[in-house]
């Protein structure tokens, strides 16, 4: 741009120049042949300035035009990405929230699925064992003389016939012993996917205080952070992921009690606690899903997932 305006002022200098020399007067004596060729050079050159005037002039009003709607097309763009990126920001924040609901669930379902497999395998045992009991009384061991009819009244009970014996009668008194393990757990976990966190709390702190030492008295302390985490009371929930982390640190809850810890953290407002917390979870346990939602936490919120 400063060129042209340069050139642009040398050309109409040079055109003033030779409107001058045009306009002297002439002596007659000095009249000659070759006074008049320059003065028809200077008129030739004083045509081109012209020329070469109007065509700068044009030139440099189609470069200004360009200029303008170049800058028209920088701000419509920059408006575009601010949308843009509002938009992703927005869509960012929900997926984070939808994350942490799925999470629950899904932690939520491995549990039910280990507590299903284990029943199972305890129906199993307990089909194999009736099937022996069965086969000894439909074959019985030799030396052993079938009782004559009638004399069931007399035979001793079997083995059903004491169990049933042992079992307390309906109506008898009620028992005073701790409520059944995994049944309590279950019933915990039930109330808490129906949102009666209340009553959930309630279950899984009978697991803790029954339980203390079982490995599902650490899934039961996780809960207990779900529940508070849900309810957004994160001092309480870091307080129960803690608990899961020093007192169960070998438990297949560990890993997602340090991530809703950093979540909470983060959540309270402490984000320097909150990213020291993500990133113990990735070095402590690298492999699992749990660092995997670290890294993309860490990530949307522009921060290393390592120290360093």
């Amino acid at each position: 741009m400063l060129k042209l305006h340069t050139l642009r002022n040398r050309f109409l200098g040079a055109a003033f120049v030779a409107t001058v020399l045009a306009s002297v007067p002439v002596p007659a004596h000095a009249t000659s042949k070759e006074i008049i060729e320059l003065q028809t050079e200077m008129q030739q050159l004083l045509d081109q300035v012209q020329r070469l005037q109007s065509t700068l002039d044009s030139r440099f009003g189609v470069l200004q035009h360009l200029v303008e709607q170049s800058a028209d097309n920088v701000n419509q763009m920059t408006v575009t990405v601010n949308a843009l990126q509002k938009k992703i920001d927005a869509q960012s924040e929900a997926g984070n929230g939808k994350l942490d609901t799925v999470s629950g669930q899904v932690q939520s379902l491995n549990d039910s699925v280990d507590e299903l497999k284990s029943r199972i395998a305890k129906l199993d045992k307990s089909v194999q064992e009736l099937q022996t009991q069965l086969q000894n009384i439909q074959n019985p061991p030799a030396g052993v003389v079938p009782a004559a009819p009638g004399a069931e009244q007399n035979a001793p009970p079997s083995d059903a016939g004491a169990l049933a014996a042992a079992l307390p009668t309906p109506g008898g008194p009620a028992s005073t012993q701790a409520p059944p393990l995994k049944e309590t757990f279950q019933a915990g976990l039930r109330d808490y996917n129906a949102a009666r966190y209340d009553v959930a709390a309630g279950e899984f702190q009978d697991v803790l205080h029954y339980y203390p030492l079982d490995d599902l008295a650490g899934n039961a302390q996780f809960y207990l952070g779900e529940i508070a985490y849900r309810q957004q009371n994160y001092s309480e929930a870091i307080k129960s992921y803690n608990a899961v982390l020093e007192g169960f640190s070998g438990s297949s809850k560990a890993p997602a009690a340090q991530l809703r810890k950093g979540l909470a953290l983060l959540l309270e407002g402490k984000k320097d606690a909150g990213i020291h917390e993500l990133r113990q979870l990735i070095q402590r346990h690298p492999q699992t899903p749990e660092a995997a939602q670290a890294k993309t936490k860490l990530n949307a919120l522009g921060v290393r997932s390592t120290a360093h």
